[in-house]
């Protein structure tokens, strides 16, 4: 009786951390999507240079074709720059809640890895904005560009922006993955070693997912980071085993 009133005590703490910690990203997310507000139209500017400084390409300004198109694409950069912000605190109350099952050492690794978290997203915003987009935008304003002119959405382009922005970042989050991994001692360098010829055929239909064309280059300007975002995380996995055994070796 008493032991399973412990259990059922004990659970009800965890739901109530859960919950208190979910409170506290969406609080995070929501300061997040205010600060952004306040600078969307820089962010709105700021979008649009790929689409405009292509050389060689004269593109006509966006427009919008319903009322509402303007406030809600705001609202949209608002809420994704919000979490992009809170991407931190949700990476950190992710690792808080899983710590009473990891060991002191476990806990300290993976609050070093909340700077790669943030340093690898940006990375891949960064790829994407500079590298992949403005190949995009050049394919699609190019195609039959003589047949007609574009009038582009802005509506369509910022969709198309934030999603290749947002899943370029998460998909440069694979060392950082990988290293958490090896370090919680769940897969070592071998397993990952192993999997590279797998991990090749999903950077290729990565690629094809997150690219908007139809074009293999641009496909595969996104598929060769993957791969080399996967040999990095091989080597840091291999770091972090090697260093566990000669510690358990002097020990």
């Amino acid at each position: 009786m008493t032991s399973e009133g412990q259990k059922e005590f004990t659970l009800k703490q965890h739901l109530e951390e859960l919950r208190s910690r979910l409170l506290v990203t969406a609080i995070s997310a929501l300061i997040g999507t205010i600060i952004t507000f306040a600078f969307h139209r820089q962010i709105l500017v700021f979008l649009q240079k790929p689409a405009t400084g292509i050389s060689g390409i004269e593109t006509s300004p966006l427009v919008y074709t319903h009322l509402t198109e303007m406030l809600g694409i705001s609202m949209k950069i608002s809420f994704m720059g919000g979490l992009i912000l809170a991407l931190p605190v949700l990476t950190y109350q992710f690792i808080a809640f899983i710590s009473p099952g990891l060991t002191k050492t476990e806990k300290r690794y993976l609050l070093l890895l909340l700077p790669g978290v943030s340093i690898g997203f940006i990375s891949g915003v960064a790829f994407g904005y500079f590298v992949l987009i403005p190949a995009a935008i050049k394919f699609f304003l190019t195609f039959n560009a003589d047949i007609a002119a574009p009038m582009i959405r802005i509506g369509n382009y910022i969709n198309l922006m934030t999603n290749l922005l947002f899943w370029n970042g998460l998909v440069f989050e694979t060392p950082v993955l990988m290293f958490a991994l090896a370090k919680l001692r769940i897969i070592n360098h071998r397993r990952f070693s192993q999997w590279r010829k797998f991990a090749i055929v999903m950077a290729f239909l990565l690629g094809a997912l997150i690219t908007p064309t139809f074009d293999p280059i641009n496909q595969t300007l996104v598929a060769i980071p993957i791969v080399i975002l996967y040999e990095l995380g091989i080597w840091l996995a291999w770091l972090v085993n090697r260093n566990g055994d000669a510690k358990s070796q002097t020990e």
